[in-house]
């Protein structure tokens, strides 16, 4: 036992001895290579070589625009600036033209209307423009009206003007087949009574309309016209022609 414990401390001492051997090679080593650093000369630097410092640029505003953009709760600050334009506000609809009437004739609907309730009254038919409107359709109970692409329908009792009678008028039909005749003031005839057999307004060439009140019967002569009397499926279409 005692020559084991002999032999152990010998091999320790062995090993002790080995360490600080290596310790003093790695101190002489470190303090060899000290000395020839320090001993090791630097050229002076010339002092036309030392670089010149480098230049400061002035802070512009310009340079905060990036972090504005980015800048998530303040989007307010988007250098880009959006001009919101109105739209402009639509075009009102003028005044409808005044509706005095609705003739069913054997050629077509006509309705006897006016731009404006002082001027004069005309036979319109569908297609043909009144004002700025355009007649589409009309039958004994609505009338149809476009202006400017948008359809507009009426009831004929609520469009119809009741102020005063029918005046004569030639219609936009006679008016392109030929000119119209004027009758002079000083030759025209006091309007008939309400009821008596006379031709009314001219609603084509050479047809006019019955007055309102009419009850002669169909054949009927008058002022060189002859009434007639034809059924429709609106009802009686009545008109005087040419005898």
């Amino acid at each position: 036992m005692k020559n084991k414990i002999l032999l152990l401390n010998a091999v320790l001492l062995v090993s002790i001895a080995a360490g600080l051997w290596r310790l003093r090679e790695a101190w002489v080593s470190a303090r060899a290579r000290e000395q020839a650093i320090l001993s090791r000369r630097v050229a002076p630097r010339p002092v036309g070589s030392v670089p010149p410092d480098p230049r400061i640029e002035p802070v512009l505003a310009t340079g905060y625009a990036d972090i504005a953009e980015k800048m998530l709760f303040a989007k307010d600050r988007n250098p880009t600036v959006v001009v919101e334009v109105k739209p402009e506000p639509p075009k009102p609809m003028p005044k409808l033209p005044a509706l005095y009437g609705v003739m069913n004739l054997l050629d077509g609907t006509t309705a006897i209307m006016s731009e404006r309730a002082d001027a004069k009254h005309v036979g319109v038919r569908p297609g043909d423009k009144i004002g700025e409107f355009t007649l589409v359709a009309v039958n004994r109970d609505e009338i149809t009206l476009t202006w400017e692409g948008k359809e507009v329908t009426r009831k004929i009792d609520d469009m119809i003007d009741r102020t005063g009678p029918v005046q004569p008028a030639p219609s936009i039909a006679a008016r392109r087949s030929g000119p119209a005749v004027v009758v002079p003031a000083a030759q025209s005839q006091a309007p008939p009574k309400k009821g008596d057999p006379a031709p009314g307004v001219e609603v084509a060439k050479g047809i006019r309309a019955c007055q309102p009140g009419d009850a002669s019967p169909a054949g009927t002569v008058a002022d060189g016209y002859k009434k007639l009397v034809t059924p429709t499926p609106f009802g009686d279409s009545c008109r005087w022609v040419p005898q």
